[in-house]
Order: structure tokens, then sequence, then C-alpha cells
């Protein structure tokens, strides 16, 4: 179901930012394409709707929506970002054949590592690469 304009402005003011149209836009492309996109992919996306959006604003949005935990962000390449609308713990993993990724449900709290104790742990990940069932049985 496709986010209401007042329900994406909403989200915003209750996070504390300001909601632009570019913000709400930002924030409207990731729910409807929470296929984890990186900027590049964001930008040129919106830049056909928003002709006058930068890449800057781009990035300067997501960097806003991470401090107010409204996305999180993903490395499951050291070379690319991207960018998850989901953001309570869970896994990733991702197609080495056609690049997707995919979301998949671990509890990773129960995961305990006794070398970490007295440690302040702010983020978890899980990350698995491979090949996904598309491309494994083409």
């Amino acid at each position: 179901m496709k986010p209401s304009f007042e329900d994406l402005m909403h989200e915003l003011v209750i996070r504390k930012i300001r909601p632009s149209h570019q913000r709400i836009k930002i924030l409207e492309y990731l729910m409807e394409h929470p296929c984890h996109p990186t900027v590049d992919q964001i930008f040129n996306d919106l830049q056909k709707e928003i002709p006058t959006l930068s890449k800057s604003t781009v990035y300067n949005t997501l960097t806003s929506f991470m401090e107010a935990q409204l996305v999180r962000v993903i490395t499951i390449e050291e070379n690319e970002t991207r960018y998850d609308i989901i953001t309570h713990n869970h896994g990733h993993f991702k197609c080495d054949s056609c690049g997707a990724i995919y979301d998949f449900k671990i509890n990773i709290d129960d995961f305990t590592a006794g070398e970490l104790s007295g440690f302040q742990i702010y983020d978890k990940n899980v990350y698995f690469k491979g090949i996904c069932p598309k491309c494994l049985y083409k």
C-alpha cells in the first residue's frame, strides 16, 4: 500500500525532520522500493520527477534519516552503501549473480559473544552471500 503524503509528512515531523518536498519524495521512494537502494539509484530514479534534485540533497537527507533512525545503512559490499527502510534487526542475503539483496528473519539478539563482555554494542548485522534460487535454477 502506497503511503499517503500526510503519513510521510507526519513520519518526518515526529522524527523532528523538516518535511520538504524532496525529503518526502525520498522517504516515499524508500518505502515503495524496499530493495536496499544506493544513493545513485535513488538520485537517478527521482531526478526524472524532480529535475532540481541534487545528489548531495539525497546524501544529506539519508544522513538525516539515519540520525533519526528512520533508515539504516547496510554495507554488504565494501564498495557500496545501501539504505534499508526496515530498521529492526534482520539479516541480508546478496546474490553474487544478479546482485539482488533479500531480507531474512533472524534473531540477532540471541547471538552472544563472550569476548565482547563489557562492550557497548549499538549495531548488529548478519550478511550472507551466495546464489539466489532464481539464478541457481536458470
